[in-house]
């Protein structure tokens, strides 16, 4: 894979010798940039947090249109976007073997400006180059390819971020965006409600249960609170809370997981919906819960983005980064400190990472009883 890279980077290198000068500033903002690429094509919470600054170009650009280009597994997910905030919403893993033809498609749709919020290289910035578009912004533009975009300098790198949607919207700032709320709301497919109704059935959810969440996987190892903390908080809340009921989430790949807890609590109010439904319905179903126990995963975000209340496990990352960002009094973090020095993070070797098992049971608990106080005293 190596050699793509290199020959992309010399090829492009003779290539950028002969263009022409930047275009000028002043059409940022202006009818002149009639047609914008995002690119936030990684994962479902990355995605999300693109979403600001979406309303941020879209404010700038009320007549252009603005294609969204995310992760192909995602697309139905991100399809429920209103029209009035993106024109359509296309897919691209980011790997070599869809690059040639993403440049084709592009290139034949001309846009004028491409914002890079959340993409991989080495593929993201000669995507946007190669697409012919006028402008090209990226952060952090610490790439060796950040010569193709009209940010080359100042050269920030994440540390210049407090947070990945306070990068997002920088981004946005640089193509003419305009400042926006720094929410992330999502809205719920239509045909959702109908789904989840029939999911629960199969469960013979009463009426008058208290649903929550437990979602045990995460995009590595590392950040994973351990199966056995998961079951104990599940027999205590269940002895101490007779009407609440707990759906273990998951994608398909997690089923494992989910299923572990479920044999290891033993109690029908305990299910697993790891899989069982299409991902564009997922987010009903977390709507519908009091609250999510969570570590730092996608689900995280799309909780946050349907206004579920989160308790949230951070150890291995930073939730100052990658945490919460909205209606932060609904939710709970519980931060903890790396213990291995350096940190392998994606290449842990511990099944159960000695980090996220710093987080103790009746911490959690107690956070899990506090987010479920306020519909009790309504109640």
């Amino acid at each position: 894979m190596r050699w793509r890279e290199q020959w992309l980077y010399h090829w492009l290198r003779w290539r950028a010798r002969h263009d022409v000068a930047t275009p000028p500033i002043a059409e940022l903002g202006t009818t002149a940039v009639g047609r914008i690429l995002v690119l936030s094509n990684t994962a479902i919470g990355d995605t999300l947090m693109s979403l600001p600054a979406l309303h941020s170009l879209r404010q700038a650009y009320p007549q252009a249109e603005i294609c969204l280009l995310v992760n192909p597994p995602y697309q139905t997910l991100f399809s429920v976007l209103a029209p009035s905030l993106v024109n359509q919403v296309a897919a691209y893993d980011g790997r070599w073997r869809d690059f040639r033809r993403q440049v084709r498609q592009w290139q034949a749709w001309r846009p004028d400006l491409v914002a890079i919020l959340h993409s991989n290289e080495p593929q993201a910035t000669p995507l946007a180059y190669l697409s012919g578009a006028r402008w090209r912004f990226k952060l952090p533009n610490t790439s060796r390819f950040r010569f193709l975009l009209s940010n080359r300098e100042p050269v920030l790198d994440w540390d210049a971020f407090d947070h990945g949607i306070q990068q997002r919207l920088a981004v946005a700032q640089l193509a003419g965006g305009v400042p926006v709320a720094a929410r992330m709301d999502l809205p719920l497919h239509p045909d959702s409600a109908a789904a989840v109704d029939a999911l629960l059935q199969q469960y013979r959810l009463p009426s008058t249960a208290t649903l929550i969440g437990f979602q045990p996987g995460a995009s590595t190892t590392s950040r994973r609170w351990p199966i056995s903390r998961h079951i104990a908080v599940a027999k205590a809340l269940l002895q101490q809370r007779p009407e609440v009921w707990i759906a273990i989430t998951g994608s398909p790949t997690e089923r494992g997981l989910a299923e572990a807890i479920v044999a290891g609590v033993a109690d029908a109010r305990v299910f697993s919906t790891a899989g069982a439904l299409p991902l564009q319905h997922l987010p009903t179903l977390v709507q519908r819960m009091k609250v999510l126990l969570t570590p730092d995963t996608g689900i995280m975000h799309l909780a946050v983005a349907v206004g579920t209340p989160v308790v949230a496990l951070f150890a291995v990352s930073d939730w100052r980064r990658s945490g919460p960002y909205q209606d932060l009094a609904k939710h709970q973090v519980i931060q903890k400190w790396r213990t291995c020095q350096p940190c392998l993070s994606k290449r842990c070797p511990h099944p159960e990472p000695m980090c996220m098992d710093l987080i103790a049971e009746q911490e959690v608990l107690q956070a899990l009883h506090q987010a479920l106080q306020p519909s009790l005293e309504r109640g």
